[in-house]
């Protein structure tokens, strides 16, 4: 019978699921026990961690602040000592916790000695407003103002905020412009690197945004938000031979700070860890009950509607729905659940906050404006077009600097004379963007890379071989875009200038008198119209710059014999394509 029952067991199929023991299994089973304050067990899962990665300054910080919770003050700040003496200097904020735990000791000179250390080392300022209000309570403590002290974070940290803010807004150039007098003031302010990295990004400079987080991770190896840039840029770069170790790494780790919950979970979701994603952003949620953020609800409801869990999806947009009434943002999504569920509808890719960038389109095709002001103000679409200026093809550029014209802001002009200045891109195209700089108000000389020399277009040209400029011929240009403005786009206005001053330069110095600009512009325009295939008569052209048909046709002829336009809407035309809706 015994060896009967060995047999039969010894059939039975079973499945053993191994656990990977590391520094991550253990944290994790930390905060779980941290959650339900067994601040024992908390305490030796963190010892293990420890154990298992020696040199990450991050799991002695956290043994040490569990310590701190449990009263044993001095055996805390013994090992944060030892961490920024030791381990890692760049640790300030251990300094910092030093200083609460002197306090809760009633050592109120050694916690202001801490206090003093950490304002003027801590370049980054994460907890200035912790560090003002312990200054309150130990100025009440020792009777005495307290020591002076250098507030090092001070020093770059409005213009930093400054920056932060015009990125939200997208105004990415303004914020280079800030962020690089940080940094070159504050070198080892590594916030401010980190965000310069993200508006070489979002500005299509790839390669200077690496060279940036590279800077910040030679500052800082382990600083976390360096290295979530640095994944997406590699995922950007299709670079899978050195995302794959970076992505592992990011996927055992699992910070403490909210801060940087926040960071890896949207990274994980847009490196498509989605599974990742939902874990960190669920524990945001549980963290932060009282700020009710709608944004990560929507958040988590993208991760899990990638996970393919569509009724929690569902549940948190409702959720966010309750928080946010005016977006629109949460309800768009919950009107396409069913879609969703029954597989009619991809799955939002996105982890930001809007809607997808088709709704947007359609809400601004609806919209008076040729371009509303929400679309002008999103960082994303902004950010679109500023990579779409560098690395789109020809249309795509064509409409860019199109769409670029009609946001017309600071932002816009400093990338478009930047763009002029490129020597891989084709005058064509930089003509375009002079012709749309002109008509946004940009008056001065703009300096251009044309016909691969460095020259200067000055006010009122368009760059040509023409030695003068003159104001009759200013006049028929005038006089044409006026009336084409609100029926041609700023491509076929730009071509009906180009066509005009290659009319003057082939007959210079025997170019005609100019009586009536008027003739001329209806002939410009009309041939203009014909070179872009749109319907168009001499008769209509000549009623609406009220001249004789008779006029607007000579005029028309004399251009075309020149410059042979019938000869070029062979070749030019198929080139053009289709440039986009009219204006």
């Amino acid at each position: 019978m015994k060896q009967k029952k060995q047999a039969a067991a010894g059939n039975v199929s079973t499945k053993v699921i191994n656990i990977q023991l590391d520094a991550s299994f253990f944290f994790e089973r930390a905060v779980r026990s941290l959650d339900r304050y067994h601040y024992d067990k908390a305490l030796k899962y963190f010892r293990r961690a420890v154990e298992y990665e020696p040199d990450n300054p991050v799991n002695h910080c956290n043994m040490a602040g569990i310590l701190s919770e449990m009263g044993n003050y001095e055996e805390s700040n013994r090992i944060l000592k030892w961490v920024v003496d030791e381990l890692d200097p760049a640790m300030t904020e251990c300094h910092f916790y030093m200083a609460n735990n002197f306090a809760n000791m009633e050592l109120y000179e050694a916690a202001e000695d801490s206090l003093v250390q950490y304002l003027e080392e801590d370049a980054e300022g994460q907890f200035l407003d912790e560090a003002e209000e312990m200054m309150d309570l130990l100025r009440y403590e020792l009777e005495r103002p307290m020591k002076q002290a250098v507030v090092k974070s001070r020093e770059g940290i409005g213009k930093h905020d400054k920056a932060r803010a015009l990125l939200e807004e997208g105004k990415f150039v303004e914020a280079v412009r800030i962020l690089q007098d940080v940094v070159a003031k504050y070198p080892e302010f590594t916030a401010a690197r980190n965000n310069l990295a993200l508006a070489y990004y979002y500005m299509g400079q790839f390669e200077q945004a690496m060279d940036t987080i590279r800077d910040v991770l030679e500052l800082e190896p382990g600083n976390l938000h360096a290295l979530c840039n640095l994944a997406i840029f590699h995922r950007h770069a299709g670079d899978d031979e050195q995302l794959a170790p970076l992505l592992a790494f990011l996927q055992k780790t699992v910070p403490f700070h909210q801060e940087h919950v926040f960071k890896l979970a949207t990274t994980m979701g847009i490196l498509g860890q989605h599974d990742t994603a939902f874990v960190h952003f669920a524990r945001l949620l549980k963290e932060l009950p009282q700020q009710q953020d709608p944004c990560l609800y929507h958040y988590a409801a993208v991760a899990a509607c990638n996970m393919g869990r569509l009724n929690e999806a569902e549940r948190f947009w409702k959720l966010a729905a309750k928080l946010d009434t005016d977006s629109g943002i949460a309800a768009y999504y919950l009107e396409q659940m069913d879609s969703l569920r029954q597989g009619t509808m991809p799955v939002p890719s996105s982890y930001h906050y809007h809607l997808p960038f088709e709704e947007q389109f359609k809400l601004w095709e609806k919209s008076s404006d040729p371009l509303p002001d929400q679309l002008k103000r999103d960082p994303l679409i902004r950010s679109s077009f500023f990579w779409a200026l560098r690395h789109g093809d020809r249309n795509t550029k064509l409409q860019v600097i199109q769409a670029l014209g009609m946001i017309a802001d600071g932002e816009v002009k400093d990338a478009l004379a930047e763009f002029l200045l490129e020597p891989g891109e084709e005058d064509y195209l930089k003509r375009i963007a002079i012709f749309v700089l002109r008509g946004i108000g940009v008056t001065d000389p703009l300096p251009a890379v044309l016909e691969g020399e460095r020259t200067t277009v000055e006010r009122n040209r368009m760059p040509s071989r023409l030695p003068i400029w003159n104001d009759r011929w200013q006049t028929v240009v005038e006089t044409a875009l006026t009336r084409m403005q609100s029926r041609y786009d700023m491509v076929q206005q730009h071509d009906l200038l180009t066509l005009w001053v290659e009319f003057l330069s082939r007959l210079y110095p025997k170019t005609p008198v100019i009586r009536r600009p008027e003739g001329w512009a209806a002939a410009l325009e009309y041939l203009t119209a014909k070179m872009h295939r749109r319907a168009i008569t001499y008769q209509e052209v000549a009623s609406r710059y009220g001249v004789s048909v008779a006029t607007a046709s000579k005029y028309a002829k004399w251009i075309d014999d020149v410059c042979g336009i019938r000869e070029k809407m062979k070749t030019i035309l198929p080139a053009l394509g289709d440039l986009g809706p009219e204006a």
